[in-house]
């Protein structure tokens, strides 16, 4: 990611030298001149960088006549929410996600508080490579006021979903890692509300990350011991922007983050939202699925990324949905990625059937992933697609997105990247032999023709 990647929702890149103020302006003057009149909510995560870039970004909006909704720092879905409660014409929502800290980055949000669907992010992208801006007279600059309280209407939303009383008779003791970022703040206040006894760490929004910020398993093997020492019945662990929550059980073990939006369908089956089917992305894992199925519940797949998610979620009147990243988009909140929605819910779960997090993971359908990657110019990805789909006959092909292949008990999915010369496989099985045979099957017919 040495250059500018400028994908339809968003821009990303390091700070200082891809990702410059003269780059953010012009590319938030764009999107100003693409919006329907009214004001433009903006939020960044904890990133040391991201007052600076705020600072920016909202004097290019007040130079295009827009009056701005400074959130300062909060989560992305809250941004979300805020847009739709203020009835704003569209949002910024400054993060690079999971990134080191050299990276920042820019996301778009639509009037309808959800990231910007491919058409109307294409236009923006289009507009910035291209110089459109819309600059006012002196007479016209917008102005700008902070959020009295940026983050009570996601909160309200969030606590609307569950039955909060038993949550609260409860008491669970969980910890809360936000690793400085951007989620301590609604979190700590989410799950305090829901009278947990928090352990918060990193509860600050500082940037300043206490690990590398990408919520895996290698990277928490400290918050993973901390969790089973302190006795905690659980352990969230967020990105910096908190729009995805990994999990850790009582006994220190990650779950991970597939198995969070597992255990959210679960969750939501359970309390009888089955008037829809739930959609994922072609490359989240089958354990949602699986467990909507037990419900009689319908999954769709979308291709990869959140708005991709969104707008299959928004076509077919989705009951829930997300991706295995640990997002679970639950449309009675918003149509984003939200990791304090799978806090509420999982602890309303674990309420309802009063069995510990461990017992729950392990009840979910068991499946292993792998992943691979291969050198590959993007002029030979669709010759070797068409080689694969050839290979593999057996298979039930889908070519939405890159080539997704089905079999009865496992699927592979190889796609270009879109940010690299690369292709990407990932196969899920019943066993992670089985899954890698799978992509190593893939990477030499890739290699060899």
């Amino acid at each position: 990611m040495s250059e500018l990647i400028i994908s339809v929702s968003g821009l990303r890149g390091i700070v200082g030298e891809t990702l410059t103020p003269d780059v953010a302006c012009r590319y938030i003057a764009s999107f100003a001149a693409s919006i329907p009149p009214g004001p433009v909510v903006v939020g960044r995560d904890g990133r040391t960088t991201g007052p600076m870039l705020k600072a920016a970004i909202i004097a290019a909006l007040n130079a295009c006549g827009r009056d701005v909704i400074d959130a300062d720092v909060a989560a992305t879905p809250t941004i979300g929410v805020l847009v739709r409660e203020t009835s704003a014409a569209g949002g910024v929502q400054i993060s690079a996600s999971h990134n080191p800290p050299p990276y920042n980055g820019i996301k778009l949000f639509g009037s309808d508080g959800r990231v910007l669907d491919a058409e109307s992010g294409g236009r923006i992208r289009d507009g910035f490579l291209q110089g459109t801006a819309a600059w006012c007279r002196y007479d016209a600059i917008g102005s700008s006021q902070s959020a009295e309280d940026p983050h009570a209407p996601h909160l309200e939303k969030v606590l609307a979903t569950i039955d909060a009383e038993p949550v609260r008779k409860a008491k669970f003791q969980v910890l809360l890692d936000s690793n400085h970022g951007a989620g301590g703040l609604l979190g700590v206040r989410l799950l305090e509300s829901l009278g947990c006894k928090v352990t918060a760490v990193g509860q600050e929004p500082t940037g300043v990350f206490a690990h590398v910020p990408e919520p895996t398993a290698s990277n928490l093997t400290e918050i993973a011991a901390q969790v089973a020492s302190s006795g905690c019945a659980i352990g969230f662990c967020q990105d910096p922007d908190a729009d995805r929550l990994a999990l850790i059980d009582e006994n220190g073990r990650y779950i991970g983050e597939e198995a969070t939006l597992a255990l959210c369908v679960q969750r939501a089956m359970m309390v009888g939202r089955t008037d829809g089917p739930i959609v994922i992305n072609g490359a989240t894992s089958s354990m949602s699925g699986l467990v909507a199925e037990q419900f009689g519940v319908e999954t769709l797949r979308s291709a990869v990324g959140e708005a991709n998610v969104a707008d299959m979620m928004i076509a077919h009147s989705a009951a829930y949905g997300g991706e295995g990243n640990g997002g679970p988009i639950d449309p009675t909140v918003g149509y984003v990625r939200d990791s304090f929605v799978g806090m509420a819910q999982i602890l309303d779960l674990l309420c309802r059937t009063g069995k510990p997090l461990s017992q729950l993971a392990d009840e979910l359908p068991q499946r292993a992933i792998h992943k691979d990657k291969s050198e590959v110019s993007a002029s030979q990805l669709p010759e070797i697609l068409r080689r694969l789909q050839n290979h593999f006959q057996d298979a039930q092909a889908d070519t939405n997105d890159g080539l997704r292949l089905q079999w009865s008990d496992s699927w592979l999915l190889v796609r270009g990247s879109n940010t690299e010369p690369i292709v990407r496989m990932i196969a899920e099985a019943e066993t992670t032999e089985q899954a890698k045979s799978l992509c190593d099957a893939a990477a030499e017919l890739i290699v060899h023709e």
